[in-house]
This record gives structure tokens, sequence and C-alpha cells, in this order.
């Protein structure tokens, strides 16, 4: 059975699964027969299949182990082993040594690259043994430019414009082939992939008086990576604006664009703003990238009790389910993330929002465009002649887009959307000014979540200390007995910041037929807080207090993002 099964080619095992159809295999063939990439690379590119289920598949059918490069930490003595430009020629990656065992475990895209093995056992010593597992190929190229410290060479660029003289370590590309191109596109092209690769959400330029400053938004917060002379501003925001197709001659006006990258080996969407300010055009780029945004449920990193709520409101056939929180809170990332749980060929899911951020195969989505007319309220109307079963609406912001969402929604459908609120609680307020009564509210709303994102604590340097009087009683602690907290510290790994990576706080009110009824009859907030709190509501600052219990983040952290003062009364 096992030798029948390592016959079959990727495709077969792939509809033998039952995950993908044959309709799907045959259109990757034909994509296949233009692009000569690999069969499973197209498939992950045509978005039938993710390359972690390729994988998994492929190691499961060849009797070997797969890893998840995300939840693997740099190995410093597995690297110095294998030289850089080797890693890169055969897309391997040294993830650990076991000097006791004498075992190294090599992590390699192609298994049956005997060739690299070969070349690899001839390298390291004959006593170490080498043990092969499976790894994606875009996570590969992505995790051996960060485990080996990748650093563009932006200073190298500058120097070139400056100068004149070329700098051929800015012109080698990752795999080790030389190009030249202007230095102001590579110049760009570097600041790009090093916000990437330092996981930033978004790039700020800012022009001051004499200088431009470069910031990236990294887990939530600004920081400066570059002061660069105010001569190179122009030609860098013509390039920007080239990219994204923005009119390079208007300079004293707002304008939006967009423009797609492949950056360690998969697709980056970057969405373009710019503003005028009294120094020149002040220009944002928000990093899109799909495979970190949009994130399973299960692997959300939620309590049980809270994903056995998100999956209970779920499970309710109509009504609306509303996301809340400032922006820059994660809304969109959850929302995804609960659409693509629902996802699959039996429900008809659309989506309208203000742009599309993430196109998700098998979902109909559609940007607000004003141009044409499609509006929120517009949108929705059309929508609705579409025959959906769930429906993303990107934003409530006024009255009609609300009444919108509503009727959609008293109409059998399950409808998504967001709205800017301090709390869950605080939702009904904010429906009422914006003119929903509450009889329209009662019975229709399925839940709110309330949501903030706070940063995780590296876990290779944070440190263990006892609370202060002022932080046991944030923590609810009688000074008895109490366990310790962590704080942030700092080291390489987290490049010397003490976080590494986000998580969200979440607060969950599921709408059952007894706060129906409060709502119906105008109810205050404090009797709504009092009957949902009875119900095992849990607020922001408790799921924050749990947190920091954990040892998963601090309470300095947690009380830059929610206010904690209400514990200390």
């Amino acid at each position: 059975m096992v030798e029948q099964r390592k016959k079959l080619r990727l495709g077969d095992l792939l509809v033998q699964q039952g995950l993908v159809t044959q309709d799907q295999l045959r259109i990757a063939l034909i994509e296949q027969e233009r692009s000569k990439l690999p069969l499973g690379r197209q498939m992950v590119l045509l978005g039938f299949i993710t390359e972690a289920m390729i994988r998994d598949i492929v190691a499961h059918t060849i009797g070997q182990e797969s890893v998840d490069l995300a939840s693997v930490a740099a190995d410093v003595e597995a690297l110095r082993l294998v030289p850089e430009d080797f890693a890169r020629r055969h897309n391997l990656l040294p993830i650990a040594l076991d000097a006791e065992k004498q075992l190294l475990v090599v992590a390699m895209s192609d298994m049956f690259n005997v060739v690299a093995l070969d070349q690899l056992r001839a390298m390291i010593d004959a006593r170490i043994e080498i043990k092969t597992v499976l790894a994606g190929l875009a996570q590969l190229q992505e995790h051996i430019d960060r485990f080996y410290g990748y650093e563009l060479s932006v200073d190298g660029i500058l120097r070139e414009i400056e100068t004149g003289e070329i700098d051929y370590q800015s012109l080698q590309t990752p795999r080790g082939e030389m190009e030249y191109t202007q230095p102001v596109v590579r110049l760009v092209g570097s600041l790009l992939v090093d916000a990437v690769k330092h996981g930033a959400s978004d790039i700020h330029f800012e022009p001051e008086f004499a200088f431009l400053r470069i910031r990236y938004r990294i887990d939530g917060v600004l920081e400066q990576v570059r002061s660069l002379h105010k001569t190179y501003w122009p030609s860098i925001a013509v390039r920007l604006k080239v990219m994204s197709g923005i009119n390079i001659a208007e300079t004293r006006a707002a304008q939006d664009g967009r423009f797609s990258l492949n950056l360690s080996g998969r697709p980056i969407d970057f969405r373009v703003s710019t503003q005028p300010t009294v120094y020149g055009e002040n220009i944002v780029l928000r990093i899109l990238d799909r495979e970190r945004s949009i994130i399973p449920l299960e692997r959300m990193d939620l309590a049980e009790d809270t994903l056995a709520t998100l999956r209970l409101m779920m499970a309710r056939p109509e009504g609306i389910l509303i996301v809340t929180g400032p922006t820059g809170s994660g809304k969109t990332t959850t929302l995804y993330s609960l659409l693509t749980h629902l996802n699959n060929e039996t429900i008809n899911i659309m989506t309208l929002e203000d742009p599309v951020e993430y196109p998700v195969t098998m979902m109909r989505q559609t940007s607000v465009n004003e141009t044409v007319k499609m509006d929120f309220v517009n949108g929705i109307r059309s929508i609705m002649r579409q025959d959906p079963d769930v429906i993303l609406v990107g934003e409530v912001r006024d009255k009609d887009t609300a009444v919108m969402a509503f009727r959609a929604a008293m109409t059998g459908h399950q409808v998504f959307t967001t709205l800017h609120t301090n709390s869950a609680l605080g939702t009904f307020p904010r429906l009422l000014d914006i003119g929903i009564s509450t009889e329209i509210m009662a019975g229709n709303i399925i839940g709110v979540i309330a949501q903030r994102l706070v940063r995780v604590l590296c876990p290779q340097c944070k440190e263990s200390y006892s609370p202060t009087p002022e932080e046991q009683q944030l923590l609810g602690q009688n000074g008895h007995g109490t366990a310790p907290i962590y704080r942030a510290v700092g080291c390489k790994f987290c490049h010397h910041k003490g976080y590494r990576g986000r998580m969200a706080l979440m607060e969950l009110l599921f709408i059952d037929s007894d706060l129906d009824e409060l709502i119906a009859r105008h109810a205050t907030l404090r009797e709504l807080r009092e009957a949902a709190l009875g119900k095992g509501f849990k607020t922001l600052a408790e799921d924050g207090i749990r947190r920091v219990l954990e040892g998963r983040t601090s309470v300095a952290e947690v009380s830059r993002v929610v206010d904690l003062t209400g514990r200390l009364r």
C-alpha cells in the first residue's frame, strides 16, 4: 500500500485526499505549462491549497517528518556548520545541532536532493549524523534570510548615489546573481525588503526641514530606522509613486495607490498613501502579508472558553457579528480568520471593503469605489441580489450603511462588520448615536468582539520578578504567596526590544435572549454590564491580566493598550 502511494503523483495524491478537485488540478496543470513552476507551488499561487498542506501531505506520503519553521528558533551552532551561500543554493536550513547525540537536523524543500546531502556530509564532521525534515520552499527562503542575519547594503547604495562608485555587494541578489539597476530603484527595494524581514506593518517616509526620517511600525510601535539627507527624498518619492500607479506630477493633494512584490518566496501587497505637509509629501506604506495576517482560529492563541464562545457565535445562521476596536487593533485580521473558518464550497461569502486587503479564494470580494457609485449602501444592496450566505461589510460608518447591514441580517444572512468603539458594551450607545433603534438591535446582533493587540514577551530574555504592591492590586493578588510575573529585558533574538510578536486580547459579548430583552427596553450600560458579567463575560482588562499571569506579556504592555485604572479603586 505504501509503495502504491509513493508512485502516485502529487496532483493525484491531492485529489485522492480530497484537498483539490479534478477541475482545480486541470487548471493548475494548464497554468504550470506557462509558468514552468513545480505543481505544488503553482497550486499555492492559485490559492487552491496552502504550502503547509503540501508540505504535510508530501512528508506523510514519503514517510518523513515535516516542520513549521515559524515555530523554530535559530541555532547558532548549527548555522556555523553550513555556509550561507550553500544553504541558499540548495534551499536547505540547519535548524538544530544536538552535540551530545552528534545529530544535525536540516530542513529541506527537496528531500531527494542527494547531491546537496552528499556535499553537506563532506562539509561537516564525519561523526555527525544528518536528519532531514521537510519544509515549505517559501518559508525556507524567508528563514534562511532571517537566520543568517541577511542585511541589505543600504549604506553601499547611498554611497553609490553620492560618489558614483558602484557597490557590488548591493547588486548581488540572495541567489547570488548579479544585476545592475538604478541605485534609487535598489534603495527603495532594499528598504521595502528590509521592512518585511523585520515584520513591519507600516513604513513611514517623513520629510523634515533638512532630512528624511524613515520609520517602521513593528508590533504596533513606531521605530526610527534611518535618517537620510533631504536631497534623496524627491527621487525616492517619485519611485514609490511610479510603483503604486500614483500621479507623479501631483504633489499638493492626497493620493492613494497600491502595488505587489514577491518577497521571500511569497506575494506581499503594499497600500500607499501620500499626504502633503509643510516640508513635502509624507508617504506611508501599509504592508499586507497574506500568509502572516490570515491566521486560522486554532492558531490565534485564544483561551479555550474564548474559542468556544467564538464558535458558538458563528453557529448562528443569521444576524450581525460586530468586531470593535481602534485602528490597528487587528479587527480585519480577526474578521478574515472567522471568514476563513467558514469558507468552503457550500456557502457564498461576499465582502464589501475599502479597499480589499487580502484576496482569498472562493470569497467574492468588492472594493468600495466612489467614482462608479459603489459605496457601502449601494454595494450591500447589490450584494443582496447575488444570493449570499455570509456578508462582510468592511466598516459601519453612518446610519445608511448600518441600516443596510441590519436589513441584511434581518433577512436571513450572517453579516460581519467592524465599528469604532472602546468596548463591547460601548457598541449599543454607538449604534444608537448612528441612528439604529434598540428594537432593531434586539434579536439581530449575534455578538460583539472587542479587541486590542499586545506585544508578547521575548521567550529568550524575559525576566521574572515579584510584583509591586500596585501591580498586586492590578493582578488581584492579596500579597500572600504572590506568583512572579515577567518583564521585558531585550536580547539579540528580539532586536533588544524585549518583545517579539503580538497577540490579541478579547472581550466577547454573546447576545442571548436575556440581553436582547434588556437592549429592547433601553437598559442602562450598568444593567447590561451586570447581566453580562453574570453570564461569564470577561473584560479586556481581565483577559490582559490573565495573559500577564501566564507570563506571555507584561503589566506595562497591557496598561499601554487597556485601561487598568478601574482595578486600582
